[in-house]
């Protein structure tokens, strides 16, 4: 598969992955329980794998290997891949985590473009 297509697909799964994140944190803060997000744990789940799957296709297509912001970004995929649970442990952290969250998206997204090391 080409490059662009792997691009597209992991922004459309950057997207729901937010989307899901965001939604999750809403949805306890406002004090839902964890069995009425289980839709968005799916969509979460799902959108990580996509993520994986297309992050390491484009690795593929460039050619670069494993540089230290791959790693730095597996680690970042990690960490937002343990953001859906923190929400509903403390209700009071979901609102520090729609504000923490979208900064880690996008130092995710200065690795890509500048790969600084």
């Amino acid at each position: 598969m080409s490059l662009l297509f792997y691009k597209s697909l992991h922004v459309l799964a950057v997207v729901y992955l937010f989307a899901a994140v965001g939604a999750a944190c809403f949805h306890a803060a406002s004090g839902g329980a964890k069995a009425g997000g289980k839709v968005l744990s799916v969509l979460h789940g799902l959108s990580l794998v996509v993520l994986l799957v297309s992050g390491f296709g484009m690795i593929a297509r460039l050619g670069v290997g494993f540089p230290g912001w791959v790693w730095a970004k597996v680690v970042i995929w990690l960490l937002l891949g343990a953001a859906m649970a923190l929400p509903y442990r403390s209700p009071k952290m979901a609102r520090t985590l729609l504000l923490l969250l979208p900064l880690l998206g996008a130092l995710s997204g200065w690795l890509a473009l500048y790969k600084p090391f």
